[in-house]
């Protein structure tokens, strides 16, 4: 063998090691994170459901739970009319293929009971998104208790 060829090699394999396989870091353990929406912004929408969709890329997604949760206006985030509806569809079929549990939607029961009391109306929610119960506050700090990391959009 080429000692040219067999240095270049050496080379390439600890600039590998040392930044890193592009693109994915391979989980350890199972992580888990909350997402928390709290506001009416689209662009707020926008990110959570961005960074949703990027972490499994960039972790993988064996091992990896994402929970995104919408309370208050941020609610709309969850409705037949969001601006990332077609976006969460995708994130809720794709979650039905991974070990880690994938990307869930979690709606905040006690803002859903409060628009009711307000409107007389049911709360429309995006197929597959779940209801909280009681409320998101309480599924956040839950979460939190078993060792998700929080991330308030």
């Amino acid at each position: 063998m080429n000692s040219s060829k067999f240095y270049r090699g050496i080379l390439i394999l600890f600039t590998l090691v040392v930044i890193g396989f592009p693109y994915q870091t391979v989980l350890a353990e199972e992580t888990c994170v909350t997402i928390h929406v709290p506001q009416d912004d689209p662009k707020a929408f926008r990110q959570a459901i961005n960074i949703a969709n990027n972490l499994p890329k960039q972790l993988g997604s064996d091992g990896l739970e994402i929970q995104v949760v919408a309370q208050g206006p941020g609610l709309k985030l969850f409705m037949p009319n969001s601006p990332e509806k077609e976006r969460i569809e995708s994130l809720l079929v794709g979650a039905e293929e991974t070990l880690g549990g994938g990307t869930s939607f979690h709606a905040c029961e006690a803002t859903m009971k409060g628009i009711k009391k307000r409107t007389g109306k049911d709360v429309q929610l995006i197929e597959g998104v779940k209801i909280t119960s009681p409320g998101a506050a309480v599924h956040v700090i839950n979460n939190h208790k078993r060792g998700c990391t929080y991330m308030r959009i």
